[in-house]
């Protein structure tokens, strides 16, 4: 059964999940906002692009790598993002990024998990917004972390997967931020390490 985090809640992976998790993607998902006509004419919704994007960062809180719109797999080939969703149409995961744990590097301690608006596009326009965990292998949702707080904020730093001895723990961040790529947002996410 899939757990349905708060802002600020941790979990451990393995427990939720039953047992020791080798595989997980990271989806995110997200609806245009649908304009009321008047009278009924002329509603509908524009597309909303957003990107998610994962960092990996080493204890020290410096960044190894990372995965997004602009490159689609971590040096080391144990990230993998499945590719940019330009509208937010459709049920669902939009955009995916799968994480293979047993080959992350021994250096890399935090996977940090956030959403932007390349084009500027603001969260006021955007609902059902999500992101959610699910064990590769079986296709079980672990965790879901909802992420419709609407206003004028562009991006947010969603959640981060860290080590914690030999098992994986999740935390539900979901701070607000501004910034066009996961470079904006590094102050925001080396804050939350």
């Amino acid at each position: 059964m899939s757990v349905n985090l708060a802002k600020g809640q941790r979990i451990s992976l393995e427990k939720e999940a039953g047992g020791k998790l080798t595989k997980v993607v990271m989806g995110l998902g997200w609806d245009p906002v649908k304009k009321k006509g008047f009278f009924g004419f002329g509603g509908g919704s524009k597309s909303v692009d957003l990107d998610a994007s994962c960092v990996m960062f080493n204890e020290k809180g410096s960044m190894v790598d990372a995965v997004w719109f602009r490159q689609l797999k971590s040096k080391d080939g144990s990230v993998l993002h499945t590719g940019d969703n330009l509208t937010g149409e459709g049920e669902g995961d939009d955009e995916r990024i799968v994480v293979d744990l047993t080959r992350i590097p021994s250096e890399v301690a935090t996977l940090m998990f956030v959403v932007n608006s390349f084009t500027g596009q603001d969260f006021s326009q955007i609902e059902n917004a999500f992101c959610r965990l699910v064990d590769e292998s079986t296709g079980k949702e672990v965790a879901r972390f909802d992420l419709s707080a609407q206003g004028s904020h562009t991006a947010q730093v969603m959640a981060k997967l860290y080590r914690h001895g030999d098992d994986w723990k999740m935390h539900a961040i979901g701070e607000l931020a501004s910034g066009r790529t996961f470079n904006d947002l590094l102050p925001a996410m080396q804050a939350n390490l």
